[in-house]
């Protein structure tokens, strides 16, 4: 997708690049964009025709936006103005490009390009929050002087920079195909009378960005999700339950047929014993609940699993992070826990970042201060296509010492 932007003529670099290196590229382009560069100079780069209209004489069924769209393994959008990030946040389809955006299920990503001020704007800064959160992938914009003379953010990203992180999209796209992940994310609602319930605060924001992540790897994804804020990838199977009770009978329907098993949500510990057919009414007296454990899901699923098959946890902490989460580690036989810090501003329940650490059997720990959520995914999903190469069961874990501590893990 070339938009109106005073570097669409660096597109001509991006689409010679790829094809060169044998992506069969179709280039779109805005009403703007023509206004800056020729579509012949596209159709001789690439080969293939331009799409300039959303109805055109003659136009063939193999390049409609339906078809395209659903043919797609990415959609590039560079240089990408504030207004085809402001109608793909909003869904306005009001030209090809647009409605190609609403229609696709391939990856999307974005290089923006446009004046300082347009790019700081609360507005435009908006928008790209909601596309990030929808899944979409961001490179760029450089800072430097603008064509406009404004210094700062907004100027393209360089091609060659661009093309790296659309290998990097495209060979993600696969490695997890012919996998199925199974997913638990959301809350727990344990009902205490018909009107009240004991919760928590899980959002699902986190369950989210793991099935994206998944999805786009090529990964069969079934998600089993409590209560929750988002709205899950159409794309999944999606089991909906309210109690823990509910989600663990779901799992362990489930389990055999998965590869690996996340235990995202925030499964309650807890439920009432004996809830009220009636709803409990306002009195001088203390009201007294009494509270029976739940099942331990990921527990049960990490005792039960089968060889090769990976089990991974989340423990959500508010102090001793890593003594807390090596101790489920091991306790719960996950080949890998990570570990999130909750009750701060910046990480935790019904937050866009988090604070993680990965901790795997092997007693290395990997440290990400506080990053993105869909960021925390895709570390994730890259750790999962190691852990299924290695085809058995990982050894115990270390009962004693210090973890050793890394920034990255080799």
């Amino acid at each position: 997708g070339v938009t109106g932007s005073i570097a669409a003529y660096k597109a001509c670099e991006i689409a010679s690049t790829l094809t060169k290196a044998g992506v069969n590229v179709t280039a779109v382009m805005t009403r703007s964009a023509q206004q800056l560069v020729g579509p012949a100079t596209f159709e001789g780069l690439t080969g293939n025709r331009v799409i300039r209209d959303m109805v055109e004489s003659g136009q063939n069924a193999n390049i409609d936006h339906i078809a395209v769209s659903n043919s797609a393994d990415l959609f590039l959008v560079a240089p990408a103005t504030a207004n085809i990030l402001g109608k793909a946040a909003q869904g306005i389809a009001d030209d090809w490009l647009s409605t190609a955006l609403l229609v696709t299920h391939a990856p999307i990503l974005f290089a923006p390009a446009m004046n300082t001020n347009m790019y700081t704007h609360p507005a435009v800064q908006e928008n790209i929050a909601t596309l990030k959160q929808r899944g979409c992938q961001f490179v760029g914009p450089d800072a430097g002087r603008l064509a406009c003379n404004t210094v700062g953010p907004g100027r393209l990203i360089e091609p060659a920079e661009i093309v790296e992180a659309v290998w990097d999209l495209l060979k993600r796209s696969d490695t997890l195909a012919g996998k199925h992940i199974l997913l638990t994310t959301g809350a727990n609602h344990e009902p205490i009378d018909p009107v009240r319930y004991i919760g928590n605060r899980s959002s699902g924001k986190m369950g989210l960005a793991i099935a994206q992540e998944a999805l786009q790897r090529g990964a069969k994804v079934t998600i089993i999700t409590g209560p929750s804020d988002v709205t899950l990838p159409p794309e999944a199977r999606v089991i909906e339950v309210q109690t823990a009770q509910e989600m663990s009978n779901a799992v362990m329907v489930h389990m055999d047929e998965a590869d690996v098993i996340i235990g995202a949500a925030a499964v309650a510990d807890y439920r009432v014993t004996h809830p009220s057919d009636e709803k409990h009414k306002r009195s001088t007296t203390a009201l007294n609940i009494e509270l029976t454990e739940n099942p331990d899901i990921i527990g049960t699923v990490g005792a039960q699993k089968r060889e090769g098959q990976v089990v991974i946890g989340f423990a959500a902490e508010t102090h001793d992070l890593i003594a807390h989460a090596q101790e489920k580690l091991n306790k719960k036989h996950l080949d890998l826990i990570v570990a999130n810090r909750v009750g701060t501003s910046d990480s935790g329940f019904g937050r866009d970042t988090t604070d993680a650490q990965f901790l795997f059997r092997d007693g290395t720990v990997e440290q990400h201060p506080v990053i993105r959520k869909r960021e925390l995914a895709d570390l994730l999903m890259s750790h999962i296509v190691e852990l299924l190469s290695k085809h058995t069961t990982l050894p115990a874990s270390p009962q004693s010492g210090n973890p050793e501590v890394s920034a990255e893990r080799p």
